[in-house]
């Protein structure tokens, strides 16, 4: 398990330190503010004509910031949202516990704390269920051509390498349903070309404040 301290960021939400890999799990800039510019504003309201359920899969759950984004998206949308995260190194509660995101997004803290305790998939809301796997990257074994979005927030490229390579792109890929997206922070020119080689169309966006651009990429079948 990681633990950590808090971390208030500037927009006032907390992010934590992640010894292991010598990096914050959110930018110190705005947690917040950046998970909703990335993932929610150009990942889960970018996909369009939206399904009967919307199928969601984040590489790095960490925190749990962008799930818990997502439910309140569901929620205010009443759009059906199933969500599986998948987390190598869960957070102990007890860190969890200290995290402001509950307060500051208007979510019972049991609904936030709940989300990490889904091993097994589990109705949060009528509009949201979710599940969470331990497992690695290079360990799952998604269902092709399941997924409609897919939040990619591992750690950097210079902290996890193992974790941005065309083998991990072309799983995700295949993954997504034909014209599905996948987000990420970063743009380094390693990850452009890992994306390109699994099969992605990539455009730049305008990064949140602390960041110049980011990536969207679009599953090419």
């Amino acid at each position: 398990m990681n633990s950590g301290t808090p971390v208030k960021t500037k927009d006032g939400s907390h992010t934590l330190f992640n010894a292991r890999v010598g990096e914050h799990y959110h930018s110190v800039f705005g947690a917040v503010q950046e998970s909703e510019h990335i993932f929610i504003r150009a990942g889960l309201e970018a996909f369009r004509p939206l399904p009967e359920t919307l199928h969601v899969l984040e590489i790095g759950f960490g925190t749990g910031l962008n799930a818990l984004l997502s439910f309140k998206w569901a929620e205010k949308h009443r759009q059906p949202v199933q969500y599986l995260g998948i987390e190598a190194f869960p957070l102990a509660e007890s860190t969890l516990k200290q995290l402001n995101y509950p307060e500051i997004l208007q979510v019972e803290q049991t609904v936030f704390l709940q989300m990490h305790r889904n091993i097994m998939k589990q109705k949060i809301t009528p509009n949201f269920s979710l599940q969470v796997l331990h497992d690695k990257l290079r360990d799952f074994l998604p269902e092709k051509n399941r997924f409609h979005v897919v939040f990619f927030d591992a750690f950097s490229p210079g902290s996890q390498p193992e974790m941005w390579t065309e083998e991990g792109f072309i799983k995700l890929h295949d993954a997504l349903i034909p014209g599905g997206i996948l987000v990420t922070y970063s743009c380094k020119g390693i990850v452009k070309r890992a994306l390109k080689a699994a099969g992605f169309s990539l455009e730049k966006l305008p990064g949140p404040p602390g960041k110049r651009e980011f990536l969207r990429a679009a599953a090419l079948k």
